[in-house]
């Protein structure tokens, strides 16, 4: 069931779940959903009560997830474009050759291609390649420091997200988005803290965020530094 509360001038949609509990819950998801769980037969007047009276609290968690979610603009993969690597701008030179490889140079990304070659997939596999070698060299020394509150993750791992920057499974592997490469290090580092702090709390509490502030005190420095690079 989905229903809807105006809080000022913004509209808070919210999905309901009932079930056999005896209090009434809302959770906010990292896709910026808001569940209300809610015990059998509580009446909409009490649960919209209830959203309401939490607004503000599900706005800043709704604005807390909006930073994980990528919104890189499409590109042409032609020369002359700017793209970007680890916060800088790079120009795009594309030259037609006897091999498909990716090299920066100065100020340029040079890709050279055969003539029919996916520019765009050649790129990708390029920024894959260095993000898993700098999300490691990134990563290590912060793991290293997280081992003092007794945890360290399974395993770290690179993969494309549609819409989110970082996750923490419950087995503790720490996956990154691809697109982070294209961010500066202070942003990839604070995706990794933040997903570091998620071993240690699993939920976005007061706790977390304490911690969170321990680790890196301009975090949120770097997390509207990344919400607007990539915008």
């Amino acid at each position: 069931m989905v229903d809807t509360v105006q809080f000022g001038s913004k509209k808070i949609d919210f999905r309901i779940c009932f079930s056999d509990r005896k209090t009434l819950g809302i959770t906010i998801t990292p896709e910026m959903e808001v569940v209300v769980k809610a015990p059998v037969k509580t009446s909409n007047e009490k649960i919209k009560e209830k959203v309401l009276k939490k607004a503000l609290w599900i706005i800043r968690q709704q604005n807390f997830f909006l930073a994980f979610y990528p919104k890189t603009p499409e590109k042409k993969f032609v020369s002359g474009e700017t793209h970007l690597y680890m916060g800088r701008q790079y120009r795009l030179k594309v030259t037609v050759g006897k091999s498909d490889e990716v090299k920066y140079k100065g100020r340029f990304i040079e890709l050279s291609c055969k003539k029919n070659s996916d520019r765009k997939e050649i790129l990708k596999k390029w920024y894959k390649e260095r993000a898993k070698m700098k999300f490691s060299e990134i990563a290590e020394p912060l793991i290293e420091r997280f081992k003092k509150y007794n945890v360290e993750p399974q395993s770290l791992y690179i993969q494309e997200m549609s819409n989110r920057w970082g996750s923490c499974t419950p087995k503790g592997k720490i996956i990154l988005n691809t697109e982070l490469i294209k961010a500066p290090r202070p942003c990839i580092e604070y995706v990794i803290i933040h997903e570091l702090c998620h071993l240690v709390h699993h939920n976005h509490t007061g706790k977390f965020i304490e911690l969170q502030t321990k680790e890196m005190p301009d975090w949120e420095k770097w997390k509207e530094k990344l919400e607007n690079l990539l915008a």
